[in-house]
């Protein structure tokens, strides 16, 4: 990362799926996995997955900021008769929120104005689809108030090089969906450059379900990360981590909130740099001399 004050970079990223855990939630996860505890969300005002205050405060504590990329998943009536027949398709409509419901418009707020990154998370089927890409990030910066410069896909989903052209022409900065089936940097040490410009890629190092279950051996769990940690400290790597909200509900997932606090702490002890990817764009990437250096790195 080219940073003499800092050994390596760790972005931290939340992919914002599933804010509600309702009725519909909670049996279709007792019956996938055949665990009635989920059950416990259908008493009156549970909702165990709104954790933006837990995480905000957390960060907090640690003086660190994370990005939150908010999804806007098409509704029934703008579906295709072949998305309709794709079952992947049903389970994104089951899970799909609304953003204009005042209290999430009020969370992204509290957010943006706390210093957190406020983000796309392109739906399911637009990786490709350039125009609902550039409505569901007009939707984030209309309730937002303010332009957004990144994101990332809903699963993973990318057409490399053709969806960061989509990304690149309805005004993103960067994109944070280039991933792998496992943990680890098989994309290499840094942020790339796919046009030779401004545009710039965080791949994807690993999300909290490539890892060990924590709850059941948390350090197992803590040995990858240390790995990754010495790994990107050695190579002056830039480390981008994803950390879904609903996996800082301890109940349903325990170890968690314990894995994410204990990763970031080491990695300050450990001379990091830790943010978004947004602000990490924008202290490194953003000026014309960085440009100029990427261009002849990438050459």
């Amino acid at each position: 990362m080219n940073d003499s004050e800092h050994e390596f970079g760790l972005c931290l990223t939340h992919d914002v799926d599933r804010p509600y855990k309702t009725w519909a939630h909670a049996l279709f996860y007792t019956a996938l996995e055949q665990n009635p505890s989920h059950l416990t969300a259908l008493r009156p005002a549970a909702n165990p997955y709104w954790q933006f205050e837990r995480i905000a405060r957390l960060e907090d504590d640690l003086g660190v900021r994370s990005a939150f990329y908010f999804l806007s998943e098409p509704s029934l009536s703008s579906k295709s008769p072949a998305q309709l027949r794709d079952w992947n398709e049903w389970v994104q409509l089951l899970f799909r929120y609304d953003l204009t419901r005042p209290e999430l418009a009020e969370v992204m707020w509290e957010l943006a104005d706390g210093g957190w990154e406020v983000g796309l998370h392109g739906s399911y089927a637009s990786y490709d689809d350039r125009e609902r890409l550039a409505h569901e990030k007009g939707r984030i910066e209309q309730t937002l108030g303010e332009k957004i410069s990144g994101g990332r896909q809903h699963y993973l989903n990318l057409d490399p090089p053709e969806s960061w052209r989509h990304h690149r022409a309805i005004g993103l900065d960067y994109d944070a969906s280039l991933g792998a089936d496992t943990y680890g940097f098989q994309h290499g040490y840094d942020v790339r450059r796919p046009f030779e410009d401004e545009f710039a890629v965080f791949p994807l190092t690993f999300m909290e379900t490539d890892l060990p279950d924590p709850g059941e051996s948390f350090e197992e769990a803590w040995a990858v990360c240390t790995d990754l940690l010495e790994e990107a400290a050695a190579n002056d790597a830039v480390m981008t981590v994803l950390w879904h909200p609903r996996y800082f509900a301890s109940e349903e997932f325990p170890g968690h909130t314990r894995l994410y606090r204990r990763l970031i702490e080491t990695a300050e002890e450990m001379g990091a740099w830790v943010g978004s990817p947004g602000a990490y764009y924008e202290r490194y990437l953003s000026g014309d001399d960085e440009r100029e250096r990427a261009r002849a790195t990438d050459g």
